[in-house]
C-alpha cells in the first residue's frame, strides 16, 4: 500500500480529459441522431435529406428510428454487466481498466462517424439496416470504454477529497464535451455555404468532432499507469454472481431506480432541445447552440458553490433540490412560444438560467454517490466490484435513454405543424423528475457515510 501513489491534480485532469472525449461522441448521437434521421419541416426546408422510412410504421405506434435506438440501448445495457465483469476480473499487467479503454477508443469514434454516413442518398431500408448495425457497434464500444473508465473513479479517488476532485473535473469535461458537440449546428451552418450541401456539412462537422474526441480519449490511456495508483485485486466472481451481489445493496437499488427516471427526463429534454427552439420558439436551429452553450457555461459557474455546499448539506439534499429545479424548468419548456408575453429569444435565455443549477448538481454528485456506495459495499463484503457498480449505473442511464428515445420519436410526430408533440415531451420530462425525486428520498445517505467514516 505504501508504494501506491496519490493522484496529483495534473493526473486528475488527464483522467478527466477522457470524459471530454467520450462525451463528445455520446452527445453527437444523443443530441442530433433524431434531428438527422427524423427531421422536422424546418430541417427539411433547410435541405436535410430523409434517409429512412418515416412515420409510425411499426405496429402503428413506433418509428423506425425509435425502434433502432431502443434496441441499441437495450443491447448496450445488457452488455454492461458482461464488460464490467471482464474488467473486474482482468489480470493484465497494465491494470484492469486501461486495456479496455485503449482497445475501445478508436472503434468507438469510427462507429460514431459512420452512424451518419448512410450508404444510399435517399429514403431506403438499406439505410435503416446500416444505421441499426452502426448504432449497435457504437453502443458496444461506448460500453467498452465508459464502464472501465467509470470504475476507475473510486479506485483512483482513495479519499473523499480526491473523489470530489475527480467528480468535479469529469463533470466539467463532460459538460464541456456536450457544449462542444452542441456547437455543431453553428459549424455545419457555416460549412454549408462552402460545401453547398447540408448533409455533407453535417457529416464533415461530426467527423471532425469525433477525431477531437478520439484524441481526448487516448489521454488517460497513455498518461496514467493504472498499477501505480490502484491496488485492487481482480474479482473472482462471475458476471451474474457479481451483478446479483451488486443489486443486493438496497441503497444502490434505490439510487438506480431514481437514476433511470432522471435519465429518462433529461434525455427527453436534450433530444428535443433543437425542436423546442425551431418548433416552439420558431427560431433558427443555430440558436440551440447558443442556448445549450449558455446553459452549460452558467452551470459551470455553479460548480464552486456545489463543492462548498456538499460538505455542509450532503449529496442527497442537493440532488433532491436539483430534481425540483428540473421539474420547474421542464414544465416551463412546455409553455414556450409566441403565446407568452415575452420575446421568444428571451424565453430561451430564461430556460438556460432555470436549468443551469440542476445541471451543475447532477453533473457532479451522482458519480460521487455511486463511489460512496461502492466503497461502503466493499467494506461490508471485502470484495471490490467497482466496475459492476458503475456498469449497473450505466445500465440505468441507458434504460432511461432507451425509453426516452421511444417517447420522443413517437410523441414528436403528433401535430408537428404546431409542435404539440414536443410540448407533451416537456410535460412528460417534468413529471418523471417528480418521480425521480420521490424515489431518491428513500436513499439512506447517513448509513453509507457512517460505514465509510468508520
Amino acid at each position: 500500500m505504501s508504494n501506491v501513489k496519490k493522484l496529483s491534480k495534473g493526473k486528475v485532469w488527464c483522467f478527466a480529459v477522457g470524459q471530454l472525449g467520450w462525451s463528445i461522441q455520446s452527445a453527437l448521437i444523443s443530441n442530433f441522431l433524431v434531428n438527422y434521421y427524423q427531421p422536422d419541416p424546418t430541417a427539411q426546408q433547410a435541405g436535410q435529406t430523409i434517409f429512412i422510412p418515416q412515420g409510425l410504421v411499426i405496429f402503428g405506434i413506433l418509428t423506425i428510428l425509435g425502434a433502432i435506438t431502443w434496441f441499441g440501448r437495450i443491447f448496450d445495457a445488457v452488455t454492461d454487466p458482461w464488460i464490467a465483469s471482464r474488467s473486474d476480473r482482468c489480470k493484465s499487467r497494465d491494470g484492469r481498466r486501461i486495456p479496455f479503454m485503449r482497445a475501445a477508443a478508436a472503434p468507438f469514434a469510427l462507429a460514431t462517424v459512420l452512424t451518419f454516413w448512410s450508404p444510399v442518398n435517399g429514403e431506403s431500408w438499406i439505410n435503416a439496416v446500416f444505421l441499426f448495425v452502426m448504432l449497435t457497434l457504437f453502443y458496444l464500444f461506448m460500453t467498452m470504454y465508459c464502464t472501465p473508465y467509470n470504475a476507475l473513479i473510486p479506485e483512483l479517488g482513495t479519499d473523499q477529497k480526491t473523489r470530489m476532485a475527480i467528480s468535479t473535473a469529469i463533470s466539467f469535461t463532460f459538460i464541456a464535451g456536450m457544449a462542444l458537440a452542441y456547437t455543431a449546428p453553428m459549424i455545419w451552418g457555416m460549412l454549408e455555404g462552402v460545401l453547398g450541401n447540408r448533409v455533407l456539412a453535417v457529416r464533415v462537422t461530426f467527423t471532425t468532432m469525433s477525431l477531437i474526441g478520439l484524441a481526448c480519449m487516448f489521454v488517460p490511456v497513455f498518461t496514467i499507469k493504472e498499477k501505480e495508483y490502484v491496488t485492487a485485486k481482480p474479482s473472482e466472481s462471475t458476471a451474474l454472481k457479481s451483478l446479483a451481489a451488486t443489486f443486493r445493496n438496497k441503497d444502490f437499488r434505490i439510487f438506480v431506480a431514481s437514476d433511470i427516471v432522471y435519465f429518462l427526463g433529461i434525455t427527453m429534454f436534450q433530444t428535443a432541445m433543437i425542436y423546442f427552439v425551431t418548433s416552439l420558439l420558431k427560431l433558427d436551429e443555430g440558436m440551440s447552440t447558443v442556448y445549450f452553450v449558455g446553459m452549460t457555461a452558467l452551470s459551470v459557474l455553479f460548480y464552486p458553490l456545489v463543492g462548498k455546499l456538499t460538505p455542509r448539506f450532503g449529496k442527497k439534499k442537493l440532488i433532491l433540490i436539483a430534481f425540483c429545479i428540473f421539474t420547474v424548468a421542464f414544465a416551463y419548456t412546455a409553455c414556450l412560444g409566441p403565446s407568452l408575453p415575452i420575446p421568444t429569444a428571451i424565453q430561451g435565455y430564461i430556460l438556460c438560467v432555470l436549468a443551469a443549477p440542476a445541471m451543475a448538481i447532477f453533473g457532479i454528485l451522482p458519480q460521487a454517490v455511486v463511489a460512496d456506495i461502492a466503497e461502503c459495499d466493499e467494506i461490508e463484503t471485502r470484495e471490490n466490484r467497482s466496475g459492476m457498480f458503475y456498469a449497473a449505473r450505466t445500465f440505468s442511464m441507458k434504460m432511461g435513454q432507451a425509453v426516452a428515445m421511444l417517447l420522443v420519436t413517437s410523441l414528436g410526430t403528433i401535430r408537428q405543424d404546431i409542435g404539440l408533440g414536443y410540448r407533451i415531451v416537456a410535460i412528460c420530462a417534468a413529471a418523471v423528475c417528480v418521480l425521480g425525486g420521490l424515489l431518491f428520498l428513500m436513499y439512506n445517505e447517513k448509513k453509507v457515510y457512517s460505514k465509510i467514516m468508520k
